[in-house]
């Protein structure tokens, strides 16, 4: 007999979610449910092929500039450097993951110590539309960071933090502040929250039957005769 799905609160959801699936089986949920673009672009991976990620997404609006303070009378946020990185950055609470999009790929997002001050608020990690910088640093602290990839130019006159917690879209993809992110090296993507609690019992009930799948192709049955008896594959 299978265990029952059931958690408590995020902490429990979580938990379930590292020890029994994987991006493939969440995504494929959401597909039959109707929710058909819920992935990052797919040049956004892991630093590291075994972080995972998962966590609420703590959204982050990204800009282009071109000095590092412009004496600006129209918006404040652009005398300062950054912008409202850093009030965005100490806003991060526990388990929440830092989505950040919205500046071009010429600068880093994330880099040693944001993965510090992020670690000490106990958030899950960070996605990036975009670069970051400071790898060995990011790697020694085991901190999950998933972006374009490593990219050491600053973003300090190139790029600020314009807001934060506010909606967010990646190409297709639409992330609101409270969605579930989750990612591992085959990728990234987002689970509604309106629709979460039915996306994850059914992942998990696909996750355990595509061990079920797997024992009986071991054993010998065609891939055939297995989907037609498990309808999984």
């Amino acid at each position: 007999m299978m265990n029952a799905i059931n958690w408590n609160d995020d902490e429990g959801l979580f938990a379930l979610a590292r020890g029994e699936l994987f991006t493939a089986v969440v995504g494929d949920i959401m597909d039959r449910l109707g929710f058909t673009h819920q992935f990052f672009p797919p040049r956004i991976q892991p630093l590291r092929a075994d972080m995972v990620v998962i966590g609420r997404a703590m959204t982050v609006l990204e800009a282009d500039v071109f000095e590092e303070s412009a004496m600006s009378e129209n918006n404040p946020v652009m005398t300062q450097p950054f912008g409202l990185m850093f009030e965005a950055l100490d806003d991060l609470k526990k388990n929440e993951v830092y989505v950040c999009t919205g500046g071009s790929p010429r600068y880093a997002l994330w880099g040693e110590l944001m993965s510090t001050r992020a670690l000490k608020l106990g958030a899950a990690g960070a996605v990036l539309d975009g670069y970051l910088r400071d790898t060995h640093g990011i790697l020694a602290q085991n901190f999950p960071a998933f972006s374009y990839g490593a990219f050491a130019q600053d973003q300090g006159a190139r790029g600020k933090v314009i807001d934060f917690r506010v909606p967010l879209e990646i190409e297709s993809l639409r992330i609101q502040t409270g969605d579930i992110v989750f990612g591992d090296v085959d990728g990234v993507l987002v689970v509604p929250r309106e629709a979460e609690e039915e996306i994850f019992v059914k992942a998990i009930e696909k996750a355990r039957g595509e061990k079920l799948v797997q024992k009986a192709i071991e054993d010998g049955m065609s891939a055939s005769d297995a989907f037609k008896h498990f309808g999984i594959m």
